[in-house]
């Protein structure tokens, strides 16, 4: 989910209160999994916490799970790892400073796509949040993007009508 590590694009088109309509578990490794607390938890409330190496946040039915990956290095003696070591996978540390590129965002859906844009403005959760977007390529889309504490991408669509030729559809 958080660490734009995946090499592909997720899209949910359930509501946001549905959350990941495909996946019932994303793994994201994050430098710092106490900076997301406040981000996620605006919505949901952490389901569990595994000291500060893994943190789950479970809803109707679904499951996203972040990862400290500073936590095994930084504390060797509270983990035992078995089992063959693919570098691409098994190196955390590498995983949670790598460049982001984004290819990897959540999309979710919202009733009221400007109600929800002023309602994460409003709970000052991200630094950065677009103005509503607008695509055609055969229906029209409305959404916005915000960026979580590790700038990877969150974007939000649903329903939205635009004001006083604001896109000269």
């Amino acid at each position: 989910m958080l660490a734009g590590q995946f090499g592909q694009r997720l899209i949910a088109s359930e509501p946001i209160d549905g959350y990941l309509k495909d996946n019932t578990v994303e793994n994201g490794r994050l430098k710092d999994v106490s900076k997301y607390n406040p981000f996620i938890e605006y919505e949901m409330k952490v389901t569990s916490m595994n000291m500060e190496r893994f943190a789950q946040f479970q809803f109707q039915g679904h499951n996203i799970s972040m990862m400290n990956g500073y936590f095994d290095t930084q504390n060797p003696e509270l983990t035992i790892h078995k089992g063959e070591y693919v570098e691409k996978f098994d190196n955390l540390v590498a995983i949670a400073e790598a460049k982001n590129t984004n290819k990897f965002v959540l999309n979710f859906w919202v009733e009221d796509l400007e109600k929800e844009r002023n309602r994460i403005i409003n709970l000052n959760i991200s630094e950065l949040a677009t103005k509503i977007k607008y695509v055609n390529n055969v229906i029209p889309y409305y959404y916005f993007q915000v960026a979580d504490p590790d700038d990877n991408v969150i974007e939000i669509t649903g329903e939205y009508t635009s004001k006083n030729e604001e896109f000269n559809e």
